[in-house]
């Protein structure tokens, strides 16, 4: 398209979405976008870039006709916008074959793929690839903060973009990354996941093995060797694979891992040989791994194993991922982008190696599409019970699920408490702030496991804190 016209994205507060936008508008294109409710990260990401955002949908945000009109695929019909384009013939497209057609054409394109560490590993090796001045541009499902955003379109030849196996829109029902044919491929992991698009394990692995199809003979993947899932993924591939892991049949091998309090260090070795000691200030072995993924990668891109460490040793992380919120009178505050009980286990295992011996409440809105319902229940509870008290806020939007497939919070609950841990149900932000605002005493770590708003609970539980001070004594788990 021509610089110049007017494209409106209909649910432009998704992070892929609100990202679109600010490429759209750098490229030249007058931007607008609609959303039912606006929270941080991507509100305050939009309003930064100037982009308006109508709320809540309705027929004259697309008046006068926009020349194009992307359907974000949260969208369903019966949206009035929607309803609106599709009876007004407004030409309207997907994210992803918008980013094919405008973005990813004539580069080099690195997709990072996975169920889990997807939008932290784009982040490393995009930053990997920035302070080697190779100039990428990059697309990713957060807020990269070495970058302060989602997005930028170098003028290197490369393109490293987050690979999103949930559907495009709703006229298009197969994964995003499909769209993107990439050139080189990371593949974190494969669990069953998005339970509302795919019905089991074994449908999730069809797209990734759809997704492995697309490279090329001269291309690369880098994938973790020892997960079985992953491995059945990549039987018909045709490229060259390399595989990094914890165990010695790993090509990229992590070896000596410390994690400590303020500092995370560990070693690679290749084919068995010495490659690189690394550090970063991240917490967690899961981001060990995802770095491992990312040096892989770049190293096969001619980066050396000292611009890689130099790069890793200042990266930052990215928004919502064991994002610090608060640390008042002596309770620490921590946002987490919580969407599967793995990446829950994980989350608790990283902060029980960060702040050692300190009493880590875990508070979960169940609000993804898998965390609604009851497929993976008891894998939810097992892993929330990792942490020393658990509060569940009731399920979001629970009409939207057949009743016969949404989450039993009551047996979640007694699951908790029969592995010896206290847990209990308070059903949204407001009554749990009021509720634990009076228990949490001065050592506490407290996790807020959400993929949205969560009631504004990020910014009300430190002001409860703050007008009413917990004990000075460090509790202790």
């Amino acid at each position: 398209m021509k610089p110049n016209r007017h494209i409106h994205l209909i649910g432009i507060c998704g992070t892929a979405m609100a990202s679109l936008a600010g490429m759209l508008k750098q490229r030249g294109f007058k931007v607008t976008g609609s959303d039912a409710a606006a929270y941080p990260p991507m509100s305050d990401f939009l309003a930064g870039l100037g982009i308006l955002v109508a709320q809540p949908y309705a027929e004259s945000n697309l008046q006068p006709h926009p020349d194009l009109i992307v359907v974000g695929n949260a969208i369903s019909r019966g949206n009035v916008e929607l309803e609106y384009l599709l009876d007004h013939r407004i030409p309207f497209c997907s994210l992803p074959q918008i980013l094919h057609d405008e973005f990813l054409r004539g580069r080099e394109v690195i997709v990072i793929a996975g169920t889990h560490g997807k939008t932290t590993t784009t982040s490393m090796l995009a930053w990997i690839f920035q302070s080697a001045g190779k100039h990428p541009a990059f697309l990713v499902g957060g807020i990269a903060e070495n970058f302060g955003s989602s997005f930028a379109l170098g003028d290197g030849g490369h393109f490293i973009i987050e690979g999103d196996e949930y559907d495009t829109a709703f006229f298009d029902k197969g994964p995003k990354f499909l769209h993107y044919f990439p050139d080189s491929v990371i593949l974190t992991s494969v669990e069953f996941d998005h339970a509302d698009i795919y019905k089991d394990l074994d449908a999730v692995k069809t797209a990734f093995k759809r997704l492995v199809n697309l490279v090329p003979r001269r291309g690369r993947i880098v994938a973790l060797e020892g997960n079985q899932n992953v491995s059945e993924c990549l039987a018909k591939g045709l490229c060259p694979v390399e595989r990094y892991g914890s165990n010695g049949n790993a090509a990229w091998q992590v070896a000596n891992l410390r994690l400590d309090p303020q500092l995370t260090r560990w070693s690679v070795l290749r084919d068995g040989s010495h490659w690189a000691d690394l550090e970063f200030a991240l917490a967690g072995e899961y981001n060990v791994l995802n770095a491992t993924a990312a040096a892989a990668m770049a190293s096969a891109y001619g980066i050396s194993p000292e611009q890689i460490a130099t790069a890793l040793k200042a990266f930052k992380s990215v928004k919502r991922r064991l994002e610090v919120k608060a640390e008042v009178k002596g309770v620490t505050i921590i946002d987490d982008f919580a969407h599967h009980p793995t990446a829950i286990a994980e989350t608790i295992k990283a902060l029980r190696a960060r702040y050692p011996g300190r009493r880590l409440w875990a508070i979960l809105e169940p609000r993804s599409n898998t965390l609604r319902r009851n497929v993976l229940q008891n894998d939810l509870a097992q892993a929330l019970a990792t942490a020393d008290q658990v509060v569940v806020a009731r399920v979001f939007r629970p009409e939207a699920i057949p009743e016969s497939e949404c989450l039993d919070l009551t047996a979640v609950i007694a699951r908790i408490n029969h592995l010896g841990k206290r847990a209990r149900v308070i059903p949204d932000a407001d009554a749990i702030v009021a509720q634990i605002g009076a228990e949490l005493r001065a050592g506490d770590v407290v996790v807020i496991l959400s993929n949205g708003g969560f009631g504004g609970i990020y910014e009300k539980l430190p002001r409860r804190l703050q007008a009413a001070a917990p004990a000075a004594v460090p509790a202790r788990s």
